[in-house]
């Protein structure tokens, strides 16, 4: 409700020339500082600005001029339609963060939808995400991945490129960038399949499939402790999410209910801007202090849900039209 408000907030023509898949964000934004790869016309960040409140900041990055030139017309009307003025724009490549003119070690939260898959370089992109994040903080993106490493020819396909399947990265490529830059492994929040209907592209992807995928990944400081599993209480203060608070599609944490979860998700809490929203019991027996497994794949995620019978949304690109 909360995003849907803040989202209906935004100048119309703001939204008109909008071209983004939808918005990405994570609990517990309010007085963050938050970063948008891809910022468009900057209708999330728009929306963000109202999240955050005045406390907090919004920033957009963008490589087209005439996008952020769209954003930039209207700060100063919704500076005065809520009150306060947080947000600004900066024309540039998210593989160039810093040389965009971003500080170094700032920001709290980083999101992304359905972008990161359109740059070549997504090492690069990732690294520098690292880079401007601060110790302790989040980047929270959604994008689309494929089941395995994809060839020449179809990387090359300009047509699919725009649909956002070509330069997608597998999901396991993405667990070992990760690793290699400093973050924490990828956390899976949400998978959904992206069924591939026209011949033409079935043609060149073969028998590659896809899915879009929400992650969350943190920059841990660099002399943070790491703790065993134990109890984690969920205090249900963050507006929103007084019920329960999702770490990823495996854990789901209810307010008022001690939970037993792993020593890397009691580690990445504590260290995290949430570690507040949280009471921590360090005393738990043994029995609690499970492990995660490494490297969940999407696919066999959906695979799953699919057995159980549950319903499993498809997501939009890979159709006649894509999303991106």
């Amino acid at each position: 409700a909360q995003v849907r408000t803040a989202l209906s907030a935004v100048h119309p023509e703001v939204t008109a020339r909008y071209y983004g898949c939808g918005l990405i964000i994570p609990p517990g934004v309010e007085g963050m500082r938050v970063l948008d790869l891809g910022s468009g016309s900057g209708r999330d960040c728009f929306a963000l600005s109202k999240l955050v409140g005045s406390k907090g900041e919004v920033v957009g990055v963008d490589m087209t001029s005439e996008q952020v030139a769209v954003a930039n017309k209207y700060v100063e009307y919704h500076a005065e339609k809520f009150g306060y003025s947080n947000v600004s724009f900066v024309e540039g490549y998210i593989e160039d963060l810093v040389g965009a003119g971003l500080q170094e070690n700032y920001f709290d939260v980083i999101v992304s939808n359905c972008v990161v898959n359109l740059v070549p370089d997504k090492k690069a992109v990732l690294s520098e995400v690292f880079r401007v994040l601060k110790p302790g903080g989040e980047l929270y993106f959604s994008d689309v991945y494929s089941d395995r490493e994809l060839g020449e020819e179809v990387r090359k396909d300009k047509v699919l490129w725009g649909e956002c399947l070509s330069g997608a990265l597998s999901w396991d490529t993405l667990h070992h960038l990760a690793k290699e830059i400093g973050f924490t492994k990828p956390y899976l929040v949400t998978s959904s399949p992206i069924p591939i209907v026209r011949d033409d592209f079935k043609q060149v992807l073969g028998d590659a499939k896809f899915c879009s995928a929400t992650y969350r990944l943190f920059k841990l400081p660099v002399d943070y402790k790491q703790y065993n599993g134990g109890r984690v209480i969920y205090k249900g203060e963050l507006a929103g999410h007084e019920e329960e608070f999702q770490v990823d599609h495996d854990t789901t944490l209810h307010a008022g209910q001690p939970e037993c979860v792993s020593g890397e998700i009691v580690t990445l809490l504590r260290a995290s801007r949430l570690a507040e929203e949280f009471e921590f019991d360090p005393t738990a027996k043994p029995v609690c202090c499970l492990k995660v497994a490494e490297g969940v794949n999407p696919f066999n995620v959906i695979e799953m849900k699919l057995k159980k019978g549950e319903k499993v949304e498809s997501a939009c690109s890979g159709n006649k039209t894509g999303c991106c």
